[in-house]
């Protein structure tokens, strides 16, 4: 079946569990080739406490993944990780992702890093309201430097 934008299927955004840990690992592979996490950091970004980890689910399936911790210090949230399988991109999930997490945070800002290379991300995050406000070069393995972005939210 084609899934086109202008009829997008309908997802949920469920809090995500150490039980999610076969689909999170796809989903690393398959949107960050150079840059999955390893086996102990999944497993972490879905024990440690005081994580918010969001996924979206399509007919039972993680198609999409976000985690992001308090800065309490620096009254920001971060988010750690972002990523919506290819096949189910342009439906609004990153977006919703992004806002729920973003509303569980509840801190004044949040901010997130990308590679400089991924444009369609950086249009994303810019459309929703994110800023550059730095980088980090030769952040990534490859040397790739990291746009940090921030948004000052409305709570």
């Amino acid at each position: 079946m084609l899934n086109l934008p202008s009829s997008p299927l309908p997802f949920t955004i469920e809090i995500a569990t150490w039980r999610d840990l076969n689909g999170l690992r796809y989903l690393e592979q398959i949107c960050f080739p150079r840059d999955s996490w390893p086996l102990l950091d999944l497993i972490g970004v879905l024990t440690y406490p005081n994580i918010v980890r969001l996924k979206a689910v399509i007919n039972n399936r993680l198609v999409g993944f976000i985690a992001g911790d308090r800065r309490d210090h620096q009254k920001v949230g971060w988010i750690a990780t972002i990523g919506v399988l290819p096949e189910f991109r342009h439906q609004g999930i990153a977006t919703a992702l992004l806002q729920e997490c973003e509303n569980r945070l509840a801190t004044t800002s949040t901010r997130l890093n990308v590679r400089r290379s991924n444009l369609e991300a950086i249009t994303l995050y810019k459309n929703i309201g994110y800023r550059q406000i730095s980088s980090i070069p030769n952040y990534y393995q490859d040397g790739e430097d990291a746009l940090i972005f921030e948004k000052v939210n409305s709570h």
